[in-house]
């Protein structure tokens, strides 16, 4: 068995999310193991006897259940757990009802766990990546919260909708929280090299319009699903393996996630867990690309931060 497939997952939250994310891992990671971890603890047997059933069909991955002494030896570690979000309510809200789940994640991985890798997926994702690492006292890039990765993958799908390229040509980053404060920076947005702005129609209003529309539907993606279905969970689950991948493979993948920033980032987001473009390898993120954004956009990744370590601060303060 080589390095790539000894390799374990655990997956802590075995609803939709995690489930969805164990059978996207299950069919495209190369791992040896994953460890489904709930309190509900048949839900979870019963989603890893359900994955299992089907590797016949595809990788030979050992799919169970187990408890938080499996995150003693995991490579990554998922955390999915926490309560849906109901549709109208934002992802900040919901905050006052996951973040006691959050902790408590927290502390029971590191009752096993020496150095883990994190990856946050429970909403709200900033909040809770930000509560998971002061917890664990990992250092900040060990502790990764899928952020605006999922924003961003809207973004371009929209985009590529619009103007009829194939996605992976597109490239264009949705930073910030991943929430109500999120920003487009459409500054960078471009098509195979090639300025947005090209593609998009020649008068500025029209153009502006379009962009608002856009940048309105990523915004919303999320919301417009729930309204649908109930709850979102494909669309992380295939966020989430991206990161996953590029940690397993030691890609060094460019990724618009989120971690806590440090002072080396200015006054204005130091502190915050907001989501900037990131380099993400096997030690978890190693860099932050600074990328170029106009002033006003500055403004609102600024702003964005702002708002986000505001409600930190009185989520930190009701304990």
């Amino acid at each position: 068995m080589t390095n790539e497939t000894s390799n374990k997952i655990v997956v802590i939250g075995a609803g939709n999310v995690g489930e969805t994310i164990c059978y996207t891992l299950m069919l495209k990671a190369q791992v040896g193991e994953i460890v489904l971890v709930d309190l509900n603890e048949d839900r979870a047997k019963g989603a890893a006897l359900d994955i299992s059933h089907g590797t016949a069909y595809y990788s030979q991955v050992r799919v169970r259940q187990g408890g938080y002494e499996e995150c003693a030896d995991a490579k990554i570690i998922i955390v999915t757990a926490g309560v849906p979000r109901k549709p109208g309510q934002t992802r900040l809200e919901l905050a006052k009802v996951n973040t006691g789940v959050a902790r408590s994640i927290a502390k029971n991985i590191m009752k096993y766990a020496k150095n883990p890798l994190i990856i946050v997926v429970s909403n709200p994702v900033d909040v809770n990546t930000y509560l998971i690492q002061k917890e664990t006292g990992l250092p900040k890039e060990r502790v990764i919260g899928t952020g605006t990765s999922l924003d961003t993958a809207r973004f371009r799908y929209l985009l590529g909708e619009r103007v009829k390229v194939d996605i992976r040509d597109i490239q264009g980053y949705i930073l910030g929280e991943h929430g109500d404060t999120q920003v487009p920076i459409w500054s960078s947005v471009n098509v195979a090299g090639e300025p947005i702005d090209h593609f998009l129609p020649a008068e500025e209003k029209e153009k502006e319009k379009v962009k608002e529309q856009i940048a309105n539907k990523a915004k919303t993606g999320g919301a417009d699903v729930i309204s649908l279905k109930g709850a979102t969970f494909d669309g992380i689950a295939m966020s989430t393996f991206r990161i996953v991948e590029s940690i397993l493979k030691n890609q060094n993948t460019v990724l618009p996630v989120a971690h806590v920033l440090g002072k080396e980032y200015g006054e204005s987001l130091e502190g915050s867990c907001i989501s900037i473009p990131c380099v993400v390898n096997e030690e978890g993120i190693s860099k932050t690309i600074k990328i170029t954004m106009t002033d006003e956009e500055k403004r609102q990744v600024e702003h964005s931060a702002e708002v986000l370590k505001a409600f930190i601060g009185d989520v930190m303060k009701e304990d």
